[in-house]
């Protein structure tokens, strides 16, 4: 076994979900979780199939974030695994919609971070055994961290004021 590192490619810091189904009936379903969650949602997403044909089937709202989920797809190379990169939402946008699909076996990350794939690869084929998500961490915040942190999310929307 070969254990490789694959950055993901995410010229634009565009938030990614990575993660891993089970069917080819996944490309549609998480096509329409994802109109179904957010109004207008740009987002590009590519499956690798592992069997059969063995193609990465693709779909999305944006052509560029279909070209660049299929070029992470193609880079990570493991069967039954998919890139999600969406455009203007966030992924707490779409999570449980993403993770209530049937197909859905787990969601490896969901960030706006570089990103590192750990596939192992084998005689048989490919396989993510992890991500490396972001930095480590570079201490424990402070109280002006803390108020940052509170101030930002009720910029953004996600808290009352």
């Amino acid at each position: 076994m070969d254990i490789q590192i694959v950055p993901l490619s995410n010229p634009g810091a565009h938030n990614v979900i990575l993660g891993q189904s089970h069917f080819i009936k996944t490309v549609e379903d998480l096509h329409e979780a994802m109109v179904n969650s957010v109004p207008g949602i740009q987002f590009g997403l590519a499956f690798c199939e592992a069997s059969g044909d063995a193609l990465v089937r693709k779909t999305g709202t944006s052509d560029a974030l279909v070209s660049l989920a299929v070029e992470n797809a193609l880079a990570i190379g493991a069967g039954h695994v998919f890139v999600l990169f969406i455009g203007n939402a966030f992924p707490v946008n779409v999570l449980n919609a993403i993770k209530a699909v049937p197909e859905v076996c787990r969601v490896y990350c969901a960030t706006a971070n570089p990103v590192q794939v750990l596939v192992a690869e084998t005689d048989q084929g490919r396989g993510v055994i992890g991500v490396v998500d972001g930095v480590s961490p570079k201490g424990v915040e402070d109280e002006a961290a803390v108020a940052a942190r509170i101030s930002l999310l009720r910029q953004i929307g996600y808290k009352l004021a």
